[in-house]
């Protein structure tokens, strides 16, 4: 087995662990569970930096050498898991800015009292949308 090859192997370990450790994120935002979120982000941190150095040594090499054809299939497989690791880092994002956003509303309507932001959506019992009416709009046409 090639020096490359066992770098592939850990650099595979350590992407199966940032899936993990993404989709563990994705449950404590979920469940609004915040210290759990705040603890993983260390972990992640360290995991990240480790595997840029990982993937910074192995393309080098990979660049360099004629390397085997089958550490290339591992290789696009590995890329292809980290694309995924991507993915999911992104679907963590968008539920965090969502939150935000959603939090980010509640205040605007408490703080400008009764009247609610024209960018929020209001819906009314059955589900549909109720917008704020205007009190003198059939005065002003």
């Amino acid at each position: 087995m090639t020096s490359l090859s066992q770098e592939l192997n850990v650099a595979d370990q350590q992407c199966a662990k940032l899936r993990q450790l993404l989709e563990e994120e994705f449950d404590a935002l979920k469940s609004r569970n915040l210290d759990k979120f705040e603890n993983l982000q260390s972990i992640k941190a360290l995991l990240l930096t480790e595997l840029a150095g990982a993937v910074e040594e192995q393309s080098r090499q990979l660049a360099s050498a004629n390397a085997d054809p089958s550490v290339l299939t591992r290789w696009e497989g590995f890329r292809a898991a980290m694309l995924e690791c991507r993915d999911l880092h992104r679907r963590n994002e968008i539920l965090i800015l969502r939150k935000r956003d959603a939090i980010e509303s509640a205040l605007a309507t408490l703080v400008g009292g009764l009247e609610a932001p024209s960018s929020v959506d209001v819906y009314d019992r059955l589900g549909r949308l109720n917008r704020p009416r205007r009190r003198n709009a059939y005065a002003q046409a």
